[in-house]
């Protein structure tokens, strides 16, 4: 569920430590949708249900808690009420009715030793965001390599995940890999920027027990107009276009099974934006949605 979060009220403290600072920010959005995948029957059954014509409306009030002990080591907590029914813009899915209970986020500590961050079963698994979630995460820069790992305790196949970045010279590097049901699942991207429009990027994909992917991407920004092209040797391929100007955007995608999507969006201004869309399965939502 993505968020978007502008405005902010600051309460400063403190107690005992270098510095505490409480960051309080709301969200809201409403519109109809029809067509949608009803990803609230996913859990339940094999496939996933469409969604009939209906209605979303939904709100919801973040708590961001970040401080700082007298040694230099600073600390983040994260605190969400969330109520109303909601939809997934970004792929066309009906996520129905919120809990509207509060729910806790993350809890990080960062110093010279790097981050560690704790949150039961809400961490992304490095190498596949569809694999278990984590619940403890740790990340730190050993000279110019970022690595991350993280470890879910319910002792699930997939359960461990890493990844590691390099940048330099227009290039980078980025390997990240998952313990799964048929031993280790990896993938290895490199990214070169031939300018400051145009970049191409290569990537093999291991899933464990199955056949090596290999997808080349190439993408290009001009005058607010994008282009990205993507091929792979499984005969896969993506098309996206994109323009955007003065507070409007406008993107369509389409891809080898002829499946397509179009949306737009455009800031209303104060914090309200307008969004509409449909795919090739008839699929449609149009909203607005409010950052406080």
């Amino acid at each position: 569920m993505k968020k978007l979060l502008i405005a902010s009220t600051a309460l400063v403290a403190t107690a005992g430590m270098a510095a505490a600072d409480i960051t309080i920010t709301g969200h809201a959005a409403a519109g109809i949708h029809s067509g949608l995948d009803d990803v609230t029957t996913a859990a339940t059954t094999d496939s996933t249900d469409v969604a009939g014509d209906g209605v979303y409306s939904n709100a919801g009030v973040d708590f961001t808690m970040t401080g700082a002990t007298d040694n230099g080591i600073s600390f983040s907590a994260s605190v969400n009420i969330d109520a109303g029914t909601e939809i997934d813009s970004g792929d066309f899915e009906f996520d129905g009715a919120d809990g509207g209970t509060a729910g806790l986020g993350s809890v990080s500590m960062t110093g010279t030793f790097g981050t560690l961050t704790f949150d039961d079963g809400g961490i992304d698994n490095l190498y596949n965001g569809d694999f278990t979630a984590a619940d403890v995460s740790y990340s730190t820069t050993v000279g110019a390599i970022s690595l991350s790992v993280a470890h879910d305790t319910s002792g699930a196949d997939d359960a461990n995940s890493m990844s590691a970045g390099y940048t330099a010279s227009g290039m980078s590097f980025t390997l990240a890999a998952s313990d799964d049901t048929d031993g280790t699942s990896s993938s290895l991207s490199v990214a070169y920027a031939l300018n400051d429009s145009v970049s191409v990027t290569g990537k093999t994909d291991q899933v464990a027990g199955a056949e090596s992917v290999q997808t080349i991407t190439a993408a290009t920004t001009l005058n607010g107009v994008s282009v990205s092209v993507s091929s792979a040797n499984n005969s896969t391929w993506d098309v996206d276009l994109g323009y955007t100007a003065g507070g409007f955007a406008l993107t369509y995608g389409v891809d080898e099974t002829d499946g397509w999507t179009a949306t737009a969006t455009t800031a209303l201004g104060g914090g309200a934006t307008f969004s509409a869309g449909v795919d090739n399965n008839d699929s449609t939502y149009a909203g607005v949605s409010f950052a406080f």
